[in-house]
This record gives structure tokens, sequence and C-alpha cells, in this order.
């Protein structure tokens, strides 16, 4: 055989262009996740490639492309400081892929782009797990499979598409039963150590002016919460992080506490029974609703009532709680945590100081002292916004008397400084406030622009009590959430300050529709998992009969899928049915075609029985016989087309 013959055809136009689609598809979700000079330089490869079709000119030779390579792999490994890792990792297999799609100029280069667009298109699950995630990968999937399907002969785009989606639909029963009875793995789906655990952003164990409104300006969701009976009014709904009870001037920070595995208090009043679902945030704290009982398996409690996990949540957990409202907790308080939220910095905000001390003085009773300094707070007239000004020095005395214009970090470090300065025990608690309830499935979302840090003070006989220094000037933020309280900011995250109805109303379904994907699909835990297994009577730790059971199941639908594809009539493409249709018009005319005869023979023995359809018939046997066992070339499309047109009017004759 000559080496000619080894040869892989030579790409068309369309299949470049088919290919340039399929890549842009793959790497248009993970853009958000590269540096900008890099998706840069991803965008420009693919409209090199664009170029490089639409004027049929050479692609860029082997030294030029190979030079990119390094050059690219060395900015990589600088802007990342290495190359292992799933960021780097994915970011070389975005560039290379780039690089391969501008060089390729064969069918064989071309599988190889299809290959490295699976490659990066499981690389997506990475990244996040979403049903976001799932669509995007499925289109590229579909699109991928598609080019696939062209590069192998099937030129119709409407044909291509829809043996793709077909391949794909007889690929569920496989993927529902390695999704049920696969062995279950709790943890992260990447594992190198440098970035499997990686913290995403939100509350942080210290606060400073800034830190709170720079986190409202996300809007993505931090938890889900849904209740057994009736929500709790917005008033009520604190959802308790981190306590700061240390100030070194302008930054709190939280002070050492103890853990246990029961509460260290005792609840009363009205519960409320919910399930939450949180997001990984990479701390321990699990943001219950005040006052905490229940919680995942393992949980802790800690001495300033947080609810805990025993390691850092670095996937997304599912657990049923109870709170308590009106439960009171600290009124046993040792003189240790006392006089720590008693104290203050030797020399600084002095005018909020002598406030403090002038209220001591006026009221002999700690909670008179209160009420005066929350009545002080009503008469500033301060204004709640999302763009302070720059704070100096004395960020309490310049936001108290000179800017009046904070947000609840102001507020609340600003109330609780004067209240130590009063003589009253004060600390500072992050967390989330309110939450807005998703009418669809009735869950109360809640955001990183519910974020939010209140106040707590110690009075004798009472314990800890809550007060919340931000109503006292918007009452709007707790009755009615951030985005009333804020409506004229334009920092505000999109997604909650949008006012078109019908947009809100799409919103609330997508999200309803994000929430049942996490409950059911990437809630399927191993708990879940050995719950079905009992329910179909196997053993979840006997691997060999998962094995056994796997195995059997996949065979059956492997073969009922080959009995059915070889059952229905063939469906080739549409070279196959233009020579399928030669035969039955002639079979109609009395010219049978043999099993064991070719294109070639038969359109021969036809045009000596029919000598008045000679040229036509040999012509349509030399066309197909060129088109389906010749070398590709880049009029192939056109001759299908002719060879088409001619079986059609052979038909007509």
């Amino acid at each position: 055989m000559s080496k000619r013959a080894h040869r892989s055809p030579l790409l068309t136009a369309r299949d470049g262009m088919w290919l340039v689609l399929t890549v842009a598809t793959t790497l248009a979700p993970h853009l958000g996740n590269l540096p900008i000079w890099l998706a840069g330089v991803a965008t420009l490869l693919l409209a090199a490639r664009l170029f490089v079709d639409l004027h049929r000119i050479p692609a860029p030779g082997k030294i030029l492309l190979t030079t990119m390579a390094v050059a690219i792999t060395v900015l990589t490994g600088v802007h990342f400081g290495e190359l292992f890792g799933r960021a780097p990792g994915l970011a070389l297999l975005t560039a290379f892929l780039g690089l391969k799609l501008l060089e390729a100029r064969t069918r064989r280069d071309g599988l190889a782009v299809v290959l490295l667009c699976f490659f990066m298109q499981l690389g997506q699950f990475l990244q996040s797990q979403t049903m976001n995630t799932a669509v995007f990968t499925m289109i590229g999937v579909i699109m991928a499979t598609s080019t696939l399907a062209r590069l192998h002969g099937v030129a119709n785009a409407k044909g291509s598409i829809r043996l793709a989606i077909l391949l794909a639909l007889q690929g569920v029963p496989l993927m529902l039963v390695l999704f049920l009875l696969f062995p279950r793995i709790q943890g992260p789906l990447w594992g190198l150590p440098g970035d499997a655990f990686a913290a995403t952003t939100g509350l942080s164990g210290s606060m400073q002016p800034g830190s709170i409104s720079n986190l409202v300006r996300s809007g993505e969701i931090v938890f889900r919460a849904e209740f057994s009976g009736e929500a709790p009014s917005p008033r009520l709904r604190y959802w308790r992080g981190p306590v700061l009870s240390k100030f070194d001037g302008r930054t709190w920070t939280q002070s050492n506490h103890r853990e246990a595995k029961t509460p260290f208090y005792r609840v009363s009043g009205t519960a409320y029974s919910y399930t939450m679902t949180l997001e990984p945030n990479g701390q321990r704290w699990l943001l219950a609703l005040e006052v905490p009982i229940g919680g995942p398996d393992q949980a802790r409690y800690s001495s300033d009532y947080q609810l805990l996990s025993e390691r850092p949540v670095t996937s997304r957990i599912r657990y049923s709680a109870r709170a308590y409202p009106e439960a009171r907790t600290g009124a046993e308080a040792t003189e240790d945590i006392l006089q720590e939220a008693l104290a203050l910095p030797d020399s600084d905000n002095p005018r909020a100081r002598r406030l403090g001390q002038n209220l001591r003085q006026r009221h002999d009773a700690p909670r008179m002292r209160i009420t005066a300094l929350l009545e002080q707070f009503r008469e500033s007239a301060l204004i709640y916004t999302l763009n302070p000004p720059l704070l100096g020095n004395n960020p309490v005395d310049e936001f108290l008397f000179d800017t009046r214009r904070g947000f609840c970090e102001h507020f609340a470090s600003a109330f609780v400084f004067i209240a130590r300065a009063a003589g009253v025990p004060a600390r500072i608690v992050t967390g989330y406030q309110g939450g807005e309830q998703n009418p669809v499935d009735h869950s109360i979302v809640v955001r990183q622009s519910d974020a939010h840090a209140w106040a707590e003070v110690w009075l004798k006989g009472h314990g800890w009590v809550r007060v919340d220094p931000t109503a006292e000037s918007s009452p709007s933020r707790i009755d009615d959430g951030i985005r009333t309280a804020l409506a004229g900011e334009v920092d505000l995250p999109f997604v909650i300050r949008a006012d078109f109805d019908w947009l809100q109303a799409a919103r609330y379904r997508w999200e309803a529709a994000n929430n049942a994907w996490n409950q059911w699909v990437l809630g399927y835990d191993p708990r879940r998992q050995r719950l079905l297994l009992n329910l179909l009577g196997l053993d979840s730790t006997d691997w060999r009969q998962l094995t056994f059971v796997i195995f059997l199941l996949s065979l059956l639908i492997v073969a009922t899928l080959m009995r059915w594809v070889y059952a229905r009539p063939s469906d080739c493409d549409e070279l196959d049915r233009s020579w399928r249709k030669l035969c039955a018009i002639l079979a109609r005319a009395g010219v049978e075609r043999m099993h064991n005869e070719g294109p070639l023979d038969f359109s021969r023995r036809a045009a000596t029985l029919r000598p008045d359809l000679a040229n036509q018939l040999e012509q349509i046997g030399s066309l197909y016989a060129f088109l389906r066992y010749g070398l590709r070339g880049p009029d192939d499309l056109q001759k299908r087309t002719t060879l088409k047109k001619l079986v059609d009017e052979l038909g007509k004759q």
C-alpha cells in the first residue's frame, strides 16, 4: 500500500469552522476562571484559526507554535507559582487546546482537538459541580460529538447533531447505574494538597471598616434553609457566625473559646426546626440560626454559642437543626469572659470614650446606659451606606461624629466600643441576617449580600442580649432586607437589585431547580447510597457483590442497546440514504442488487439491462464509490449534493 494511502484526509474549511465552534463552546465556561491574559490568548487563537479557514491560508509553522507553547508555559508557571495543580493544569490545557486547533491540518489532528475538548469539559467539574456546569458540559459534549460525526463523514449539520443527541441518550442508562451503585467517595473532586481544600470567600475571623461592606457586593449563595413549619420573621433571622471580642483600636478579632459536644446553655421558648444546605466556606462555622441545637454528625458547640464543624467545610453539607430565638445564654458568664468584653485600647477614639463615660455617670443601671446609647444613635442621624468614606486612626470617633456614614460593621464597632466605655460588657457577632424566601420551593436563600454584624451586651440576670444598632438608623435593613435599605446603591449585586418581575420569577425558578440538583444529585452521599442499597437488599460494604451487580446491569444495558440498534432500519449518513434510494428505484424497475455486488459492478450491470439510463447509472456508481471509498477532498459536500440530485432525477424518470 502506498504512503499516500496511509495519510489522513485534509480538513475542509467547513470542518475547521466546526472545530472552532466546538472549542469555543468548550472554553466559554472556563474563561471566568482563567487569568485575563490567558483568556485573551485563547480568544486570539480561536480568531486566528477562523481567519485561516475563511481565507484559506496556511496555518503557522511548528517553530512559531512551539515557541508560543514554551512562552505560555513559562508565563503560566510565573503567574501561578507552579505548574502542578488544578488551576495551572487547566490553564495549560486551555492554551494547548488553542494551539492544537491552530495547527490542525488533517482529520487526525481534528480528532485530537475533539479529544482535548472532552478533557476540558471534564475539567469544568474540577471548578464546580453546579447544575449550570452540568448544562454547559452537556452542550459541549453534544457539540464535540457532532464534530466527531462530521469528521467521520456525516456532512449534514442536522444529522450530526441528531446523532450526537442520540448517542448521549443511549449513555443515560449506564450513567444512572454508575451514579447510583458506584461507591461514593466523600470529599473534594480534586485531590492535590495545594488546592483541594482552598477556602472560598466569605466571613473571616476578624473585622475592620470595609470588611463586610466588601462582602455584601457578592450575590453568591451562602446557604439555604427549609423550615418544617412557618419560618421565623425577618427580625428573628440572625444566623450566627464568628464572635469578636478583642479590639486593637481598628480591628476586631476572635477570642479563645471552649468547645464541647453539648451546648453551654439551656434552651426554652418557641422552637423552629429547619434543614440547612450549607455551601463550602473553607471555615468551621455552620452559621446556624440563633440559638442553635442539633446540626450534622459530630458538630461541636463553642462557649460563645457558635455551632461548629469538627473540620473546615470544604464541600456542601446538609443537616437538620432547631433554633430557640427566645433562649437566654450566658447568665452565668465567668469573670474572665466579662473582663475581656470590657477591654479597650488605652488611648484612641477619645470622643467616643468620653461619651461612654458620661453615660456611666448619668445612669446607674447598665440597661439604662444601653437604652440611652441607642437613643444617641437615633438622634445622630447616621446614614447606612455601602460606600462610606475612609477612616483614619480613630475610626469610631470619625464615623460617629464626623462622617456619620457607615455600614453595619461601623455601627456595631462604635456601639460596642461605647458600651464598654460605659462599663457594660459587649462584643460583636458577625454572620448573616434575614434572607429571601423563594416562592417556588419556599426555601430561605441567604447570600453574601446578607452578611451582617450586630452587638451583644451582657446584663446581669439576663445574660447576653442581642442589640442591633444598625436597626436604629435603618430599620428597613432588618424588616425588608438589604435590597430595600440600600435601594439607591449601585454596588449591590444585580441578582438582588433587579426590578424586573419576569427576571425575578426566572431567577426563583432557576435557583429552585439548582436547590433540587444540590439535594438529589450532589447530595447523593454515602449515607443515602447505603439507604438505597439496603432497600435493594444489597450490602454496601461488599464490593464484590456491588461489582457483580454493576457489571451485570451494564451488560444488560449494552445488550439491549445493541439489539435495538441492529433491529431498527439502518439510518446512516446522507450518502447511504442516496444509495439505498437508488437501489429501491432500480428494484422497482426489475433490477435488484445482489448482496455481494459492489457499487461499480451493480451500476455497470444495471446500465447493461437499462441502456436508456446507462450514462446516469455509471455516473452515480462512480461518484458513490469515490465518495465512500476515496480520499476526502474540499469539494466532497458539492459532490454529495450532485449525487443526491442525480438519484432524485432518476427516480422521476
